[in-house]
């Protein structure tokens, strides 16, 4: 099988199996073909992005892992993102077929693990009661993709902007679900945020490739990220500078994003809590 039809298989599928088919293997990618591909992904009715905002519902603040009600409405959110990320890497494929193979192979094995993700996520709901589909999914990722028009676009927005972002969550909401004696969700979250740290690496390391002569990294990221994102969305309220040298970034690219100011909205997410009012978190 082409990596092409593989990726389009995953982009158009119109079933939950579908998103989660492992490639056959071996894949070949002797004929990319042309940038192609209908605009939204295929999903079936259950997994709709609902555009009518009176509808969408936002993932509860972290303080809401303490309650279970609260804590599957998380789990739910988590399991949309990585939804869409598994998405996301399909389109790239078939948004830049004449990017460097090895640029290619990177993003089928991240597609790969993104598709682990959304897989411990679906059990760990499972397990504890919940229905994937039971909430409105958003489409906040998916939505940024018509402002991602280049590879190093690609890695500026979802490699060091979406899954930076993503290192401390999974950190925090670890150390939340642990607090709540939920030590298997914390396994699944920590478990994640390792794989983000290669996931970041590997949008670190393109972006160094993709970027102009003379340009730094953090040159390139400002160049190629689209607001509304930017560095204050590449990282969450707490920071972790220890998981971004491990994903290689350099002390300069680490300094702004310490020193970024997330908006208030953002940094405390609003209210959660068994009263069940939505709270707030990045792309719900």
């Amino acid at each position: 099988m082409e990596l092409r039809e593989y990726a389009n298989g995953i982009w158009g599928g119109t079933t939950l199996q579908a998103k989660l088919a492992p490639p056959e293997v071996p894949l070949t990618d002797l004929e990319p073909g042309t940038c192609s591909g209908p605009r939204a992904p295929g999903r079936p009715p259950e997994l709709q992005v609902v555009t009518d905002r009176r509808k969408k519902r936002k993932i509860p603040s972290i303080e809401g892992m303490a309650d279970p009600a609260q804590r599957l409405r998380i789990l739910h959110g988590f399991a949309n993102h990585e939804l869409q990320a598994v998405e996301l890497f399909a389109w790239a494929l078939l948004k830049f077929p004449g990017a460097p193979r090895a640029f290619r192979k990177g993003l089928l094995a991240i597609l790969v693990e993104e598709q682990k993700h959304l897989r411990l996520y679906l059990d760990r709901l499972a397990a504890l009661g919940g229905r994937f589909g039971a909430e409105p999914l958003s489409g906040y990722f998916l939505n940024k993709a018509e402002n991602i028009t280049s590879p190093a676009g690609f890695c500026a927005s979802v490699g060091l902007t979406f899954e930076g972002a993503n290192l401390d969550h999974a950190l925090e909401f670890a150390k939340a679900a642990r607090e709540a004696n939920d030590p298997e969700t914390a396994a699944v979250l920590d478990e994640i945020h390792d794989d983000e740290v290669g996931h970041v690496r590997f949008g670190w390391t393109w972006l160094r490739h993709f970027k102009e002569p003379g340009d730094s990294v953090l040159d390139a990221y400002r160049k190629n990220v689209v607001w509304p994102l930017r560095p204050a969305l590449a990282r969450g309220p707490v920071f972790h500078p220890e998981s971004r040298r491990q994903a290689g970034l350099d002390d300069q690219f680490i300094e702004l994003l310490a020193q970024a100011e997330r908006p208030a909205a953002l940094y405390h997410f609003g209210r959660s809590g068994r009263s069940g009012r939505p709270g707030g978190s990045d792309g719900e």
